[in-house]
This record gives C-alpha cells, structure tokens and sequence, in this order.
C-alpha cells in the first residue's frame, strides 16, 4: 500500500465502486413497517424528492479518481458522501448533528436512500477522510469535484424545465471564516507557540530559554499583561527571535507545514536592513497578509466600515422575466481582497460556456472596467449596470459606433464624426458654438487654435456603451438585478450572528458554496414542483429518474423487476411511483 505525496492519501487503501444498494429496497424496509397513511406523506416529503432530483442524479462515477484502480476494499457510497454534506451545509448542521439525524431522522435516511433501519453508510472518519481526499484531489489537479456535482445537476434542471438563461445577474458577498482576531503582536506570539508544539525535544530544550516566556502561557494571556507603550519594543524582540528561529531551523524543518507558516510571517512582518532585523511598517502590510494560522487562505478588507477576514463568493442566476423560476448557474470563490470586476473577467468565459445563449449580463457598478469591455464584447454579451463606479463626467461625451471603424462624438450642444489618428481617435468641435457654451469650462475637450479637440480609443466607446446599456431597456428590465440579493441572503443564513462560516479555508468555503447553490436549486424545483404539479418538464423530469423497483415473488422467495408501462409515463411522478410500488 504505497502513500502519494500528492494526494496525501493511501491510493491502495480503496477502490471505487458504484453504490446501486439504495435501487433495491428491502422486503423489510422502512416502506413495509410504515402505515400507508404515513407512507403517502414521507412519499410527498421535501427530503423524499431530494432522493429523486439530487441524490439519484449525482455521478459518481466523477469521484473515482479519488480511489485505487487496484483490486482492494470498495469505498463508502459516494452520493451518499456527497448528499450528505449538501445536506449539513444547507441544514447548518455539526457533523455530530449530521450523523445524529443519519441514525435517527427518518426523513434524512429517506434522502439518502437508506431503506432500513439497521444500515450507517459510513462512519465520522470515513466522512473526513472523504473530504480530505477530495481537498488534495483540488490541491493537485485544481478540480473541485463539488462544483461538478452542482454544474452537472444545474444544466439537466436548466434543460428539463427549459430556463431561458439569456439573461442573468450577478452579485457578490463576503464569507467570513471561522476565525479568531489577532492583533499584529498577539499573532506573533501565536505562531511562536504553534512551533514550539512541533519542536523535537531536543530543539525545545534548545530554546527552552527564548521560548518559556511565550509558551507558559497563551498569546491572550501574554497580550494582556501587555503595556500599550511596550509593544514597538516587543515586536522589534520578537523580531530578533523569529530571525534566529528560522536560521537555526529552515534546514531540518522545511517540509513541516507549521514552518511553512512561520516562515510566511517571518518575511511578512519583519526585513533585514544592513544585518540589522526591523519590523515593516503597519502601511507596509496588505490584506494578503497572514490573518490566522488556523486559515492560512483567509485575506483581509474593509468594506462598507466592515472588517472581513475570509472569502468572497460570487454569484450568477437566470434573470429572464418570461421565467417561472430561476436557477443559479455559477458560483466562483476567491480571496476576499479581490475587485469583482476581476472575478467577473475570470468567469465570464466558464459562464458562457455553460450558458452559450447569454446575451445580457446585469450587475451592480463593482463589475465595470475596461478588460471586462472588451472581453464582454467578444463574448457577444450586454452588460447592464445598475451604478457606475466613479464619479460623474460634468460633460457626457457619447459616442456611437456608425460602422465598422466609424464613430459619432455628441455633446449637450454639438455632434461631429470621429477621425482616425496614428493611435487613437479624435473628434473636432466648432470652436465658436463652444464659446457660448455653459459648460465650456469643464468640458474635456481641449482647445486648439481653430477648434476644441476630444481624444478617445475603442475602450472609452466601450465604456460609455456599458453606462448607457441600462437607458436602452424597456423599464420592466431595468430592475431585474436587485433581486439577487435574496439569492445572497439565502446563502448567508447559516452565517452567525458575526458574519461567519463554521469552516475555514479556501477550499472549505468552496465546498460550502457550491454545496448550498446544490440545495437552494431544488428548494426551488420543488417549490415550483409542489405549485405546479402538472407541468409536462417535470413530471418527466421525476419520471426519468425514478429508481428501478423490485418486489419479492412470495411463492418462489426470488426478486423479480417490475417493468415501468410506457403507458403510465406520463402520470403525475408521485401516482406512477405508487402505482409502480
């Protein structure tokens, strides 16, 4: 059983194997116990229709890189894995709650596909371990196997209940991690006492001395007996033992991880000027900069007056009127420090790609810059904000593409074509309607012997394109973005009452992310199920999906399949399953 330093698990240790168990129901399964009062309403349950859209639907074939192509011991059920934290993050769950409502909630094991009673589909460390196979699966290849899961269950849900996806909208917020908040000093002392756990003990005897102080006691209970005065000069010794730290250690600990992370605040809070050790300038540092050593993903920012430390998440839904109901189509996290008109130029393509008929993108003013334009041009894309960042010109200038290479330059009072210059082009106003002006004093034009002159390229036609885009749409399609912010409060409701996850890291948060987009789409199919439930797309959507039924021949005890009538297929999903039955 050979261990691969890639991806930090035992590649011999499992092997991957479909699970099909939940397709064949025990003779003496929870459906056979229960009254058949009490069977029709765990059949029209939430969770019941989980098993059908959700559980049944997830490939888990995707998941078999995880595992050894050698013949060993088959893995736990994968969509079972995989339900299951869709459910814990929807429901905020603790993973002992998790498996607490896997062991006794009857709902849970319905959508789950657990037939009886006596079955656990794994345990606490097969669930972890799971999801650290899955983390180095991300940490090798870059493939969040989670967001698969929510594309590949996306784009059937968009095709079966035909959502137009030409138009959608996009919005961000922050998710902040699970994090305690270090002051620059407290941090210090913190990663001192986080090294000093993995000192061999002949290097803590070694520097038992420089290190009691700090390690006696926690970094709260050193900053508190602390004076305010006395911090610049207990950075600066700090500074001259995380230096003497490193020069004795970078050799013999360089592959332990805790290193790695002191090492990282070594050279963030402290530089070596003439073989003397300082310690950086608090302007110095960005919001890159090391938060937590339980998060070392986590970057800092204020917005709005507010510190966050964690992620952000972006996300993007349908938005067509002529919807019924809109699903999210793209979920994309990233540090939280980034602008979102960089997210946005990140996944403007994969968006595209998912959804090739968008043509109309709406967004709030952080989206705009001139990278975007153009790639939103050659996506062939509209994109509609509804604020602009920066501040307002005193004088508009429009212009308007004539044909190909030709363009119109309008003022409140004057309207010229464009000429081509070596690098740009130019628009000449008459000089004498200018002077009776009003605005002529802050008109970005500039004046010339004959003539005011405007300057402009192709990003500032653009530019001024993307700020009108709003005015050209019928009224009812101006308003359509706001409405994401309900999709935003969806996803931040398990937060605390601090703002936070109950992860961290990077990874984690993705995890989250796309595992909530997951059950906030079929809280919204079965919304529109449970409204609607004649509608042609859907039934035909559960009837597909509906798991082979077996009985058991009481005369000669063998299992035969009953055979869905194509004459039925077309009855409302819940009839079929209880004539099927």
């Amino acid at each position: 059983m050979a261990f691969d330093k890639n991806t930090h698990f035992y590649k011999g240790k499992r092997m991957f194997r479909k699970n099909t168990s939940h397709l064949q129901p025990s003779l003496f399964g929870i459906a056979s116990q229960l009254p058949q009062a009490k069977l029709k309403k765990l059949k029209k349950s939430k969770e019941y229709d989980f098993y059908q859209l959700v559980f049944c639907k997830i490939n888990e074939k995707d998941f078999s890189v995880l595992y050894s192509d050698s013949c060993s011991r088959p893995n736990a059920p994968v969509n079972s894995l995989v339900a299951s934290i869709i459910l814990m993050y929807h429901n905020n769950w603790t993973t002992e709650k998790l498996f607490d409502r896997i062991d006794f909630d009857l709902l849970t094991r319905t959508a789950l596909g657990l037939d009886t009673l006596e079955e656990t589909p794994f345990c606490p460390a097969t669930f972890f371990n799971f999801q650290n196979r899955l983390l180095s699966h991300f940490a090798s290849t870059g493939q969040n196997l989670i967001e698969g899961v929510f594309d590949s269950l996306t784009q059937q849900q968009l095709k079966t209940l035909k959502i137009k996806t030409n138009i959608q909208r996009s919005d961000s917020f922050m998710a902040m991690s699970n994090i305690r908040s270090y002051s620059r000093t407290q941090l210090l002392i913190e990663m001192l006492i986080r090294l000093h756990r993995v000192l061999s003990d002949e290097d803590k005897l070694r520097f038992k001395e420089l290190l009691d102080p700090y390690t006696k006691q926690s970094s709260s209970q050193y900053i508190y007996n602390l004076q305010r005065t006395s911090i610049p000069h207990e950075q600066q010794k700090l500074g001259q033992l995380y230096h003497k730290l490193y020069e004795s250690l970078k050799e013999s600990y360089k592959d332990v991880e805790v290193f790695s992370v002191f090492e990282r605040v070594y050279t963030e809070h402290f530089t070596t000027t003439d073989n003397k050790i300082t310690v950086k300038p608090g302007k110095e540092l960005n919001g890159s900069t090391l938060q937590s050593p339980d998060d070392i993903d986590a970057t800092y920012r204020k917005k709005r007056d507010r510190h966050y430390k964690g992620q952000s998440v972006n996300v993007t839904e349908t938005a067509n009127p002529d919807n019924e109901l809109n699903l999210i189509t793209d979920v994309a996290v990233c540090s939280n420090n980034t602008d979102d008109s960089k997210i946005l130029n990140e996944r403007l393509e994969p968006i595209k790609e998912k959804t090739p008929d968008l043509e109309e993108l709406h967004t709030d003013g952080a989206y705009g810059s001139e990278d975007n334009d153009k790639k939103i041009e050659e996506l062939e894309i509209t994109h509609v904000q509804t604020a602009v960042r920066g501040r307002k010109a005193d004088v508009s200038m429009e212009i308007e593409e004539v044909s190909d290479g030709q363009y119109t330059v309008k003022c409140p009072y004057q309207s010229v074509n464009a000429e081509k210059t070596r690098t740009r082009y130019k628009a000449c106003f008459d000089v004498e309607i200018c002077k009776q002006c009003p605005l002529n004093s802050n008109c970005p034009a500039k004046q010339q012997s004959d003539k005011r002159t405007y300057y402009f390229d192709r990003s500032d036609y653009l530019l001024g394109k993307r700020n009108r885009n709003i005015k050209s749409l019928p009224p009812e399609r101006r308003k359509i973005r706001p409405n994401v912010e309900a999709t935003v409060k969806e996803f931040t409701k398990p937060f605390n009452h601090k703002g936070k996850l109950r992860i961290r890291g990077l990874f984690k948060t993705m995890v989250y992310a796309h595992a909530m987009a997951i059950s906030i789409n079929f809280g919204r199919v079965w919304r529109y199920v449970a409204e609607n439930p004649d509608v042609f797309a859907l039934s035909n959507l559960l009837c597909s999906i509906l798991p082979c039924l077996f009985a058991m021949n009481s005369r000669n005890n063998r299992r035969k399949t009953i055979i869905r009538d194509k004459s039925r297929c077309w009855l409302e999903p819940r009839q079929y399953f209880e004539q099927a039955a």
